[in-house]
């Protein structure tokens, strides 16, 4: 009876759906979730009795990856079953036979062409997001997926940024359950959990392989997954400059974009080109009145004792000023305007990342999931991209306006 002790994420949404999605991170429990509803499937109320499915496939990326986690794993469906309900692995034929006749075919996603012909009521996927050849080997899977009544699939994976998944989450026929790895905190060895929340955690990579969220790079983006991870660092020397970067919204009210505020600091010994920035905190808040983002961006200064707020004053003008003043009269403040669009902006701070020039501390998902979808196209992702903005200004009044100073022939003389 796994559904009396199962983590919620592991049973199946109620309802008419066709493809169950059970996202998670690593070690969430997804296989045994994935073993037990084909169980569910294809068991009857007595060993020899027929249950809902008759024809079932198991589907991996690679056959070795069905046989040894899918079938023969720990939480693979021979190891959930009893004794009496087990089912006989052949290997020759590559599938599994239970007592009452329900056979369970597996396949490899790096073979698509071998779903041609075969026809089944249910199946289980796994891994999706990591196939080779996924879009292909998912198609030829819903053309067999045809027999009985209600056909239907589950597929256990960790989600990845890709098309097919996307495109499987959009559909109106599925539903999801997710979790994190720590949901499963009872069946995993404590020095798993700890050691890989101690590396992983607060970092884009840990939001994925270990929260289970699905993180999406736009096709061409300024800043990619890889390279923000590339530019992870744990610790964080001296700095010679501190700003506070501020992009307040528009409108003061609760329905109003955030309002971005963005840390950094940079360490400019020698000439710019070896100058180095690190992004030590995204303080963005989502403010109900400019009051509200203006206490947050004065406690960031001081929790960081940066030497000046920069702010965009577009929308507001000398408000901006004058809001920030009344939280502190003192607050050393740059109004800056912006004169060219967000991507134009953007691009020479993106152009600084690619230098290997900018690093990240943990903990700034919400701004690096706003980086990754900046296009040169322009912004893909939902409302403004306020944290990006503030990162662009942080960056430009820390790194790229001295610069130019620098550069200048009377300023070198001066």
């Amino acid at each position: 009876m796994f559904e009396l002790w199962a983590w919620p994420h592991q049973l199946p949404p109620p309802g008419a759906w066709r493809s169950w999605v059970c996202l998670g991170g690593r070690g969430a429990g997804k296989t045994r979730a994935g073993a037990e509803w084909v169980r569910a499937q294809v068991e009857g109320s007595r060993p020899g009795d027929p249950g809902l499915s008759r024809q079932v496939a198991l589907v991996g990326e690679t056959f070795d990856q069905v046989m040894e986690v899918m079938v023969m794993g720990p939480s693979g469906v021979i190891a959930c079953s009893p004794p009496d309900r087990r089912p006989h692995w052949e290997a020759t034929r590559r599938r599994l036979v239970w007592p009452n006749g329900a056979v369970a075919q597996a396949f490899s996603a790096s073979e698509p062409e071998n779903l041609r012909g075969p026809q089944f009521d249910a199946a289980w996927v796994d891994e999706l997001a990591k196939w080779k050849r996924g879009l292909e080997a998912w198609d030829m899977l819903q053309f067999a997926l045809r027999s009985g009544p209600s056909p239907r699939q589950v597929v256990t994976t960790t989600p990845r940024n890709a098309p097919v998944l996307k495109a499987l989450l959009a559909s109106p026929s599925t539903v999801t359950t997710h979790a994190p790895t720590r949901a499963n905190r009872a069946w995993l060895a404590p020095s798993f959990l700890k050691e890989m929340e101690a590396r992983y955690g607060g970092t884009r990579l840990g939001r994925q392989e270990l929260e289970g969220r699905l993180l999406e790079d736009a096709e061409g983006a300024l800043w990619t997954t890889a390279g923000l991870e590339g530019a992870r660092v744990d610790a964080v020397g001296a700095l010679d400059r501190i700003v506070v970067a501020v992009d307040p919204p528009v409108t003061g009210h609760a329905g109003s974009d955030a309002c971005g505020i963005v840390v950094a600091g940079v360490v400019t010994q020698g000439a710019p080109g070896d100058w180095r920035a690190v992004v030590l905190e995204d303080a963005s808040v989502q403010a109900a009145s400019p009051l509200a983002w203006a206490q947050a961006a004065v406690a960031a200064m001081a929790r960081h004792g940066a030497a000046r707020m920069v702010a965009e004053v577009n929308q507001g003008g000398d408000l901006v000023a004058q809001v920030v003043r009344q939280i502190d009269p003192l607050v050393a403040f740059r109004a800056v305007r912006a004169t060219r669009n967000k991507v134009a902006r953007a691009e020479p701070v993106a152009a600084l990342y690619e230098q290997g020039r900018v690093a990240h501390v943990r903990g700034l998902g919400a701004l690096e999931d706003q980086m990754v979808l900046m296009t040169p196209q322009g912004f893909l992702g939902r409302g403004s991209p306020d944290r990006v903005d503030a990162l662009v200004w942080a960056l430009t009044d820390l790194m790229i306006e001295p610069a130019a100073r620098w550069r200048s022939p009377r300023m070198r003389v001066l």
